[in-house]
């Protein structure tokens, strides 16, 4: 008797940053070496402290951490509105599990929790095409950050950020300018 293929099961666990574990940091960031490893831009120790003090979404096969995303709060500013946004950081899948629907697991959960909790979602990628079938759009403005000494544009993040609108959200113009709050390392 041939057997049947059997996928594997996918788990995506919610925790909050603190609720992290020594070993699981430590899986986290070898997940984030092997996923950006051949990147011109490696993940490093700013690129974590800006995944942390939110919530973790991590996706595990068997005993394996396979996937992630974490969600913190910021504050964007567009329109005349300052609006505690979820933003999302530290997206990745293992290089040999991509393309098994790990990372789409993740985001549907990521975008529930953002839907639940914030009136606005955001993110900055070079890859909007994964994000934008999964319900997030590509803020078309101008993007600033906010500073002590007023706004600075960071043109090199035009049509790099993406927002999900939540049932929360005020109705947006995304062709306005859009600015967060400034923080060291990549501001967006």
């Amino acid at each position: 008797m041939r057997q049947r293929y059997r996928p594997h099961v996918a788990v995506v666990r919610r925790l909050e940053s603190e609720q992290l574990r020594p070993h699981e940091v430590a899986a986290l960031r070898e997940l984030f070496d092997a996923a950006w490893g051949g990147d011109s831009e490696e993940f490093n120790d700013q690129d974590w402290d800006h995944a942390v003090g939110g919530v973790h979404f991590i996706v595990e096969e068997g005993a394996a951490i396979v996937g992630h995303a974490s969600v913190v709060e910021r504050e964007l500013q567009m329109s005349g509105h300052r609006l505690a946004t979820g933003y999302v950081e530290a997206v990745a899948t293992g290089p040999v599990h991509q393309r098994r629907g790990y990372g789409s697991a993740v985001m549907r959960e990521v975008n529930r929790y953002i839907d639940e909790t914030f009136r606005l979602g955001a993110l900055a990628t070079g890859r909007p095409g994964f994000y934008e079938r999964l319900g997030w759009v590509v803020w078309k403005g101008p993007t600033f950050v906010r500073t002590d000494s007023g706004l600075v544009r960071t043109a090199e993040e035009d049509g790099n950020v993406l927002v999900r609108f939540t049932p929360a959200s005020p109705e947006l113009d995304t062709s306005a300018p859009i600015s967060c709050d400034w923080r060291s390392g990549d501001v967006w």
